[in-house]
Order: C-alpha cells, then structure tokens, then sequence
C-alpha cells in the first residue's frame, strides 16, 4: 500500500496529488491520503465517485483525516 502525505496542503492538492498517484497505480492497488484540511473530507470522496475509484474508508487521527482508496 502506497501512502501520500498531503498535511498541511489546502484542497484541491490532495485531490490533485491524489490523482496523479493514482493514475501511476495497477488497478486494484490501495493508496493511503493523509490530509489535515477539512475541505478533503467533502472533496476525496467526490473524486473518487466521479473517478471510478472505491473509497474503502476514512478515520481520523487527530488533526489527521486519512483516506484509504482503491484504484479502479
């Protein structure tokens, strides 16, 4: 699992960051997002509905929200 540290990074970074990554992914691999902006929460699971891509879930930790996605 590849993990992408996006703290401290205002949307749409970690949206855009996180589509690169995964554009460079096999289908089917798991990224990890660690975002602290609370916008993410909104975004990254819009992405991944317009995408294609299964948002498998979300927890916080701390100030940190992280993502777990799978690649279509």
């Amino acid at each position: 699992m590849d993990i992408l540290d996006c703290e401290n990074l205002l949307c749409p970074l970690p949206v855009l960051r996180a589509r690169k990554v995964l554009m460079g992914l096999p289908p089917g691999a798991v990224l990890r997002v660690r975002t602290t902006d609370p916008m993410a929460r909104i975004d990254l699971p819009h992405f991944c509905a317009e995408a294609g891509h299964e948002l498998i879930g979300s927890r916080d930790d701390g100030r940190v929200t992280e993502f777990t996605i799978r690649r279509k």
